[in-house]
């Protein structure tokens, strides 16, 4: 199989990339990836070399170059991550959100339709779904409740990538996974962010009462989950992938200070997010009945192993929080109240 990885350099989408070579998933991967900020040529030096990996730095809304990569490679498949996934810049900048992930993923849609692409897997978020009141959890047929910028263009690029199915039989599937974490991602989120503050001694900004809940997802987890959806998934379905474990942010910080041999004192409390969901909730049942699969890494063992990669990857860390990254933090987090 020969796969087109839209995103392969950000955080989900390198792991997908080292895991597919790794487990031969496909014999050829070409990464399509613009090279935004979370974009990161790093997160795929171990493989940079390999015969059957190709890079090619392509922005998804550009029909002219999508296009001609889809009828130079003819892949078997597209795999989509590529996407502004950050809620707070979604919040301080909607406009590139839109015109990324609705925009980007109709260009993607359309170049699949023309070139006849057997297979489309579109990667979406349970953010989709807004926050969840206890002790409901989201399937796949939960209303759509977007909250943010952010949640909104995904649900409406999920809505879109669906239509494609209905409309023009092409053969889309769509997941929509829980929090993310692990090794190389982009250090805004939660996890990566307080470790990557922790091991610095750095106050660890906590929004509001920190008491908002999430479902957390190794990453490598979720990559298995889109191969098996890639494999085995129907097409026009929606598959929920989780960890199968729901915790407050709070908690969450306080076990990576535990894991860094910090104190509970670095703990700042800032303005919390405008429309904050309070809590995520979905359920893999659907994905493990068709498919099989079920998450490996608890996350007692992700959050360990996580913690050693930051703690050992210095260098990187330092690199990706220069420059853009410095303005954002203090617009984000040092200037929340304004």
């Amino acid at each position: 199989m020969k796969i087109i990885v839209t995103g392969g350099a950000g955080f989900i989408g390198s792991c997908f990339v080292r895991m597919a070579l790794r487990e031969r998933w496909a014999e050829h991967v070409i990464n399509l990836d613009k090279l935004t900020y979370a974009g990161n040529p790093d997160n795929l030096r171990a493989i940079g070399e390999d015969a059957r990996y190709r890079f090619a730095q392509i922005d998804i809304c550009d029909s002219e170059a999508v296009g001609r990569l889809f009828e130079a490679e003819s892949p078997d498949a597209i795999i989509h991550f590529a996407a502004e996934s950050h809620v707070d810049r979604s919040i301080h900048s909607p406009a590139p959100v839109i015109q990324t992930n609705f925009n980007g993923t109709f260009t993607l849609l359309e170049a699949a339709r023309r070139n006849r692409i057997a297979r489309f897997v579109h990667v979406s978020t349970d953010e989709v779904y807004g926050s969840i009141e206890p002790p409901h959890e989201a399937d796949e047929n939960f209303p759509l409740r977007a909250s943010s910028p952010y949640s909104a263009s995904k649900a409406g690029s999920d809505l879109l990538a669906l239509s494609y199915y209905t409309t023009y039989k092409l053969n889309v599937s769509v997941t929509r996974a829980s929090n993310n974490y692990g090794p190389y991602q982009f250090p805004e989120k939660l996890i990566p962010l307080m470790i990557s503050n922790a091991l610095e001694d750095k106050p660890l900004p906590v929004y509001g009462d920190g008491q908002q809940i999430r479902d957390w997802l190794y990453v490598e987890d979720h990559c298995r989950a889109i191969q098996s959806v890639l494999e085995k998934g129907r097409p026009g379905e929606v598959y929920n992938v989780g960890g199968n474990r729901s915790l407050p942010n709070l908690e969450v910080v306080e076990r990576i200070l535990q894991a860094t041999g910090k104190p509970e004192s670095l703990i700042t409390r800032v303005t919390d997010r405008p429309g904050h969901d309070r809590r995520y909730a979905l359920t893999n049942a659907k994905l493990t009945r068709e498919t099989g699969w079920e998450p490996k890494v608890s996350f007692e063992q992700g959050l360990l192993a996580t913690v050693d990669w930051y703690r050992n990857n210095h260098s990187w860390v330092q690199r990706v929080k220069s420059g853009e990254y410095r303005r954002f933090y203090e617009l984000n987090y040092a200037n929340r109240s304004e």
